[in-house]
């Protein structure tokens, strides 16, 4: 079976969504200076939400990420105003701590931080089930050269009040123990909801950024549950993670994927670290086959590129737009690019 081929096009940064210097005037008004990823997500009530990881306040320089005594926060979680895409990304609010602070949404344990066993606590993907928000997070224990980390365990937060509060439970994990050797697959998550609404995918890779990608599924009711998902074994879908094949080949870092309705196909969005590039593949189902992947942005041209995630509201015209970060200046970008289906 071949898979569908799409050609990006007119690829573009439409501008920044973070920093004081940005047009959402992160400092002044949600108290971070820098912060990462921008993982975004269909809140289900027809908004839209982004959550962020490491993020900074004041006493931050950079380049890169901060100390721990600039304000840190392991993670925040804003809400998108719901204007056109054409001038940039608009951040309408953020949950707060207090007035005009970004709270930390995800805290870390301490008794693991004493220990120096928990760094932080990242959020890889979002989605919500009847009403329900869900966050695919990573405990990163601890980081190692360039691209290279260890993590606890992949697990799922959950909130039922848009945001507000979040839960998480030792049940909702993928342990990455330290007998495998982070070989553990869905430390990293994306998620995807079928076309129909029926089944929730989670796209998954291990810690870092150089193994393959995975995929999983599981009933929308059950999302926070791993003992109840399937794993795709290149043969079909079985229970017990340890059964997991690679859906397809990396090396693979932070992950997006969503139906394109326009298009009729799969996206996944990824970073390929060792090619220095944001890459973008496309399938006609889940469990593939998947294209090689195609260059959306090349980190020649931004440096220190990283990230990747798609926007839910512009997946049925022409153009997508997603989210790239970059580590100087250690904040987020809006990026477009139109799409040309040439086989399928």
């Amino acid at each position: 079976m071949i898979p569908p081929v799409v050609e990006p096009t007119g690829v573009e940064l439409v501008g920044k969504v973070t920093g004081q210097d940005s047009p959402n005037r992160t400092g002044s008004r949600f108290g971070f200076l820098a912060t990462d990823l921008g993982v975004l997500w269909d809140d289900g009530a027809g908004g839209v939400l982004a959550a962020f990881g490491d993020t900074y306040g004041e006493g931050w320089t950079g380049p890169g990420a901060g100390a721990r005594s600039a304000d840190h926060r392991r993670n925040v979680v804003a809400r998108c105003a719901g204007g056109p895409l054409t001038g940039g990304l608009e951040l309408a609010s953020v949950v707060e701590d207090q007035p005009g602070h970004a709270a930390e949404i995800l805290p870390g344990r301490r008794w693991l931080a004493r220990l120096r066993m928990e760094s932080t606590v990242i959020p890889t993907a979002g989605i919500a089930v009847d009403g329900v928000q869900y966050l695919h997070y990573m405990s990163v224990r601890r980081w190692g050269r360039p691209g290279s980390w260890r993590t606890n365990h992949g697990g799922i937060a959950w909130s039922a009040d848009g945001g507000a509060t979040w839960r998480t439970g030792r049940g909702a994990r993928w342990r990455n123990p330290w007998w495998t050797r982070g070989r553990r697959p869905f430390q990293l998550g994306a998620f995807a909801r079928s076309p129909d609404g029926s089944v929730v995918y989670l796209f998954g890779t291990r810690n870092g950024r150089f193994g393959p990608v995975y995929l999983a599924r599981v009933d929308p009711g059950a999302v926070a549950s791993p003992s109840r998902y399937e794993y795709w074994t290149g043969q079909g879908w079985v229970s017990g993670v340890k059964a997991a094949r690679p859906v397809t080949d990396g090396p693979a870092g932070e992950l997006s994927v969503a139906f394109h309705h326009g298009l009729g196909v799969w996206l996944m969005v990824h970073l390929d670290d060792p090619g220095g590039r944001i890459a973008l593949r496309a399938a006609d189902r889940p469990t593939g086959p998947w294209s090689d992947g195609v260059t959306l942005l090349s980190g020649a041209e931004h440096p220190g590129l990283y990230g990747g995630y798609l926007h839910p509201g512009a997946l049925h015209g022409s153009d997508i737009y997603f989210t790239v970060s970059r580590w100087d200046p250690y904040n987020v970008y809006l990026a477009r690019a139109g799409l040309l289906l040439k086989a399928h």
